[in-house]
């Protein structure tokens, strides 16, 4: 084996195995910042050792043999260190010497994995420290591919994760699962921030793409995780069927040339029924748990609806109109309002949908989302009132951070221009 087939063989032996490393060591070691940084030593052991003693035939228990050494090491140089560190070390030499147990390091990894999950999402962080501190944990990512996936420097994300790393010491949030009143929102807190990464995979908020796939795929994966490791919680299928669902559309997204395509406009032969099949399958396995009335199940429950139509005409609009209204008892927002309008243009007509829309304008939370003058262009358009559409669509393309987003605006906002306008 070369030595960049040998670091390619590293790289993927990390994305799989580093979640499960740092999650084992943060419950040994008690803090997440110095797993990690033990989880790197071992990674370095590596690059340095593989290329040419070649990979271990376990490279999971190699790994973890060499960050337990290290801990042992850093325990033993701190002067200040107490007895319970002194047991600790004594505890992990002894793991040490009697080689790596495979078995053992498999024991109780779904709890560490969840523990780093629920820690990494901890509500005492900003969102943006959870997300960065999540796909670098969990996902693998090093810090320069989180800065290039949302589009800022370096310095910001590494800034981000170890003040986040920082805070979680300060802070002592303790390495486990909560219980009791404290389970649902910190549930609520992880299931956000995998949504928050595949939205921001699925329509970036700003640059040149109007995708970032491999977004999508790191909550995918996550989500799917979590689903293993939390098979009870309904939400958790509900969020997993909405992102199967969704990703099941990529490749009809877009166009040759990176052009967003719209919903109603898209190819459905070129959905992934594989993918669909799969969220349905997730729906299903939360609707049996009692969570059909759950945020992420009910917006599953809208997706299915475009998922189960061949063509945008056979959509059962008016389930999905009720489907939004049930949605909006569950989780006031005005955003949810106004997916609600689009679906009302569809079952009711675009009359019954402008009065929704423009109950919405004096929404203060909605004063600069460049999806509100579209949808209202949009309704306009249909409604024949053409000069006021072209405005509505300029408007939102001047709120856009997304250029291929941008351009698609203008674009709808110059067929405006057409037969019919006035």
């Amino acid at each position: 084996m070369t030595t960049t087939e040998t670091h390619a063989t590293i790289d993927a032996v990390w994305r799989i195995e580093s979640p499960k490393l740092i999650a084992s060591l943060a419950r040994m070691v008690r803090d997440i910042g110095f797993a990690e940084d033990l989880a790197q030593d071992a990674l370095v052991a590596a690059l340095e050792q593989w290329p040419a003693a070649g990979v271990p035939q376990n490279p999971g228990a190699w790994l973890m043999a060499v960050a337990k050494r290290r801990a042992i090491d850093q325990f033993r140089r701190n002067e200040r260190l107490a007895r319970k560190h002194e047991e600790l070390a004594r505890d992990l030499e002894h793991q040490t010497e009697s080689g790596p147990d495979v078995s053992a390091l498999d024991e109780d990894i779904g709890d560490d994995l969840l523990r780093l999950i629920f820690t990494a999402c901890h509500p005492v962080l900003s969102t943006e420290a959870r997300v960065a501190l999540t796909l670098r944990l969990l996902g693998g990512l090093s810090t320069p591919e989180i800065a290039r996936a949302f589009l800022v420097p370096e310095a910001t994300v590494a800034q981000r994760i170890v003040r986040a790393k920082r805070t979680l010491a300060e802070k002592q949030v303790p390495f486990e699962v909560p219980s009791g009143d404290e389970l649902a929102p910190r549930l609520a807190s992880v299931l956000e921030v995998i949504y928050l990464i595949f939205n921001e995979g699925y329509t970036a908020s700003f640059g040149d793409d109007w995708m970032r796939p491999a977004l999508c795929d790191d909550a995918l994966r996550l989500g799917r995780v979590l689903a293993g490791l939390a098979p009870q919680e309904p939400e958790v299928h509900g969020l997993v069927a909405l992102m199967e669902i969704q990703a099941s559309r990529a490749r009809a997204r877009v166009t040759a040339s990176g052009e967003p395509v719209l919903l109603l406009e898209q190819d459905r032969s070129r959905w992934d029924r594989l993918l669909i099949t799969r969220g349905l399958a997730a729906l299903k396995r939360a609707e049996a748990l009692g969570g059909a009335r759950g945020p992420y199940a009910l917006q599953a429950a809208i997706a299915a609806c475009h998922a189960r139509a061949l063509t945008a005409h056979e959509t059962d609009w008016g389930r999905m109109a009720a489907l939004y209204a049930e949605l909006s008892a569950v989780m006031p927002s005005p955003i949810v309002e106004l997916n609600r309008a689009v679906a009302v243009t569809m079952a009711d007509g675009p009359e019954a949908a402008l009065v929704i829309v423009d109950e919405l304008a004096g929404e203060p939370s909605l004063g600069g989302y460049h999806l509100l003058p579209s949808v209202r262009g949009d309704i306009l358009r249909k409604l024949g009132r053409n000069a006021e559409a072209r405005d509505e669509f300029e408007r939102a393309a001047g709120l856009t951070q997304n250029a291929r987003e941008r351009e698609l605006l203008l674009q709808r906002a110059r067929e405006c221009q057409g037969p019919g306008a006035g």
